[in-house]
């Protein structure tokens, strides 16, 4: 009776939450992931950018040409020099869902946030939050503990008009979180270009731009050391701009995107459409018929565009959803080129002529991709390093959840898998030695490299990621020098010719214990030293400790349980490529001198005691 009673469903189950409290419990929904800091699109930089993105909007209206933020620790200050938020609706404008002036297209045309949760979110999430507005020589402030008002007063000032925000995030939901100052200057020097003119100052730092995204693209380049072809193509207008330009030394496209000065990681139809419209105006101009990836290939560039009424895909805005806005946006980059063009014949020239090349090399790497099948069919049927599993992953039939493959080094290590893993569902791809560093390689390497090639035909992931063989992609490698070597190739190879099965959550890391402390009672494995420490002050007496270096010295028998139910696995996140291209670069590419003395700089030599 009583478990009877626990489970029915009457008006007793029925709650309805306040703003606040949706807020605080379903905080994904507002602000994506909270994360640790470690990662540009974490929780606490969400926070800083809703208070930044009012300040960048008053800019857009032409109020306040500077804004000041300092961090201290985990409290964030931020003071802009705009009109400064109405001293009547102050409490209401930070603390209550769905008010705001940029509901009304007088006040806010090209506003970022239009939903009137921004500053709602952060105060709700804030252990403190404090406002303060000043207007015409008046000011008003508030005091706010986790969103709950606890003080408000009004009176005189004599400091500029403008908004003044200082909040500290909530430990209670952001825990571990701690700021990067290389996350947020990032964010502030995209600020800084897609507003020319506007002076972002950070603890001291300064960030200006005087030329908008040619400032991008030119300091995308220079990152990595790339020339540009060509002088990069620059529109700019209020409602849209672009820029772009060839590299000799860039595999792949590189874009930024972006609206109402947001940065749209997953592009949407302004980039699409962009792409779109510069495939016409290049076919046209050339009276050609070359595809998208010829026109684009080693091409860097970005794009921006304002709109009244923007609808991204979700509350953090990484990816534009208007569909109403393609045709005439294809049309006006299409017309504004072949302007370009007809004026810059020498510009226009170059242009053609990399395309040219690119379509070149690809008809070739056809001749390659025949012969390298060719060779396959010859040698056998079955790839000889794959021991595949009965269980496969169909993405359109939503059959073969669970399946995966291991990607491991060696015949001892894959011989523990092997003797341990389920027939039905694991797969084992075993790896001879090191594979190939392919960053600054071409996509024929592929074809031309054996493992490679065997390795992109047992995943079938060739033309397509629809037909990805396994659900999972688990790099399995030792716990050593070495074997942190090849998961960096590894993740450098999918990255590189094969982003959309990271980008679609595929890649992971399998994570194997370090230790094994045990006594003659019980078995600790430790996936740490701090996990080890603890291990021995629980086992107390008679204790021994083992480091496993390598997959091959855990037995079958206990291999089992570190692939089975309770596995432990790491995914690989996606990043864009720009902003993946340059960390890439730096560690895997031809810069070895470089790399050689950031090292010594920064190599730490244990003192023995």
């Amino acid at each position: 009776m009583a478990e009877h009673s626990k489970h029915t469903y009457d008006e007793s189950k029925i709650k309805t939450l306040s703003s606040l409290e949706h807020i605080r419990l379903r905080t994904g929904m507002y602000i994506g992931r909270v994360g640790n800091g470690s990662h540009y699109e974490d929780g606490c930089y969400i926070l800083l950018k809703e208070v930044i993105d009012n300040a960048i909007d008053e800019y857009i209206m032409g109020y306040g040409k500077e804004v000041q933020i300092a961090i201290e620790g985990h409290v964030v200050t931020v003071r802009d020099f705009g009109r400064g938020i109405p001293l009547g609706k102050i409490v209401d404008c930070v603390s209550k869902i769905n008010t705001g002036a940029k509901y009304n297209d007088d006040v806010f045309q090209f506003s970022v946030g239009l939903n009137g949760v921004g500053t709602k979110a952060v105060n709700a999430l804030s252990k403190e939050f404090f406002v303060r507005s000043h207007r015409a020589g008046e000011c008003a402030e508030a005091v706010f503990k986790q969103g709950r008002l606890k003080g408000d007063k009004t009176g005189q000032t004599n400091e500029p008009d403008g908004t003044f925000i200082r909040f500290t995030p909530d430990p209670e939901i952001f825990k571990d979180s701690q700021f990067q100052a290389e996350h947020i200057e990032r964010r502030l020097r995209h600020y800084s270009y897609l507003n020319a003119g506007l002076k972002l100052i950070f603890n001291g730092k300064t960030f200006q731009s005087r030329l908008g995204l040619l400032d991008l693209v030119m300091e995308d380049l220079k990152a990595d050391g790339s020339e540009p072809i060509y002088a990069p193509l620059h529109y700019a207008s209020k409602l849209l701009e672009f820029c772009f330009t060839h590299s000799n030394s860039r595999y792949g496209e590189t874009f930024y995107s972006f609206v109402n000065g947001q940065y749209t990681a997953d592009g949407g139809t302004h980039l699409s459409a962009f792409r779109e419209g510069l495939l016409k105006a290049v076919n046209e101009f050339a009276n050609a018929k070359y595809e998208g990836d010829d026109v684009r290939e080693s091409m860097v560039g970005a794009v921006a565009i304002r709109l009244k009424d923007p609808i991204f895909e979700s509350q953090t805005k990484n990816k534009l959803g208007n569909t109403e806005i393609r045709t005439d946006l294809v049309n006006k980059v299409r017309e504004e080129l072949l302007h370009f063009f007809n004026r810059n014949k020498d510009i226009a020239e170059k242009l053609l002529a990399k395309v040219q090349d690119t379509q070149q090399l690809r008809k070739e790497l056809q001749e390659v991709k025949k012969l390298a099948r060719e060779r396959a069919k010859a040698i056998t049927l079955r790839i000889p390093q794959l021991k595949d599993c009965k269980t496969h992953y169909d993405k359109l039939k939503g059959k073969g959840k669970g399946s995966m493959v291991f990607i491991t080094e060696g015949q001892s290590a894959a011989g523990s898998i092997v003797s341990c893993r389920d027939v039905n569902t694991q797969a084992i791809f075993v790896l001879k030695g090191k594979p190939l560093n392919v960053w600054d390689l071409k996509r024929d390497v592929v074809y031309k490299n054996d493992e490679l090639y065997n390795l992109m035909r047992s995943l079938d992931i060739e033309d397509t990621l629809e037909n990805l063989r396994y659900e999972k992609v688990i790099l399995a490698t030792d716990a050593d020098v070495d074997g942190l070597h090849i998961r960096n190739l590894m993740i450098t190879y999918f990255f590189r010719f094969f982003d959309s099965l990271v980008h679609d959550g595929h890649l992971y890391v399998l994570e194997t214990p370090l230790f094994r402390v045990r006594n003659q009672g019980k078995t600790l494995y430790c996936y740490s030293e701090a996990e080890r420490d603890e291990a021995v002050k629980t086992l107390s007496k008679g204790v021994e400790i083992t480091r496993f270096k390598g997959l091959g010295e855990i037995s079958p028998a206990e291999f089992k349980q570190f692939i089975g139910a309770n596995m432990r696995l790491s995914q690989v996140e996606y990043a864009p490529k720009p902003d993946t291209h340059v960390l890439l670069s730096f560690y895997m590419g031809r810069n070895t001198p470089e790399r050689r003395d950031y090292i010594m700089e920064h190599l730490v030599v244990p003192v023995e005691e």
